[in-house]
């Protein structure tokens, strides 16, 4: 539903924003790789809390600095092929990675939230 609403949003924002140019021109592969890798860390540390939920919030700050790992690689293979980063990019870049975390951490949180109470 998060990613629905997203592409909902960025759908909606060049009709607004006409004369203006908000994404880079390959926006839609940066973001199928941000929600991949974020899927991705979620379904494993999901599986990792669900295991041993002791080991969770280790999972979870892993899973977080795998992420950032791969998407630091991202950005270090988008800066060598495009000649030079321009701040739609990094805007947009940032943007996502931090809508997507912020997500990703929510939504553990809430599950850790629920197995305290048991």
């Amino acid at each position: 539903m998060f990613v629905g609403l997203l592409i909902g949003i960025i759908a909606i924002l060049p009709v607004v924003f006409p004369n203006q140019q908000l994404f880079v021109n390959n926006f839609w592969v940066m973001f199928g790789f941000l929600a991949g890798i974020t899927y991705v860390a979620y379904m494993l540390v999901d599986i990792g809390i669900k295991r041993d939920p002791e080991v969770g919030v280790m999972a979870i700050m892993g899973s977080i600095a795998v992420k950032m790992i791969f998407c630091m690689a991202f950005v270090l293979i988008y800066s060598i092929k495009a000649k030079g980063i321009g701040l739609i990019f990094l805007l947009n870049f940032f943007s996502l990675y931090l809508l997507f975390t912020a997500f990703e951490i929510y939504c553990l949180l809430r599950n850790l939230r629920h197995q305290n109470l048991k």
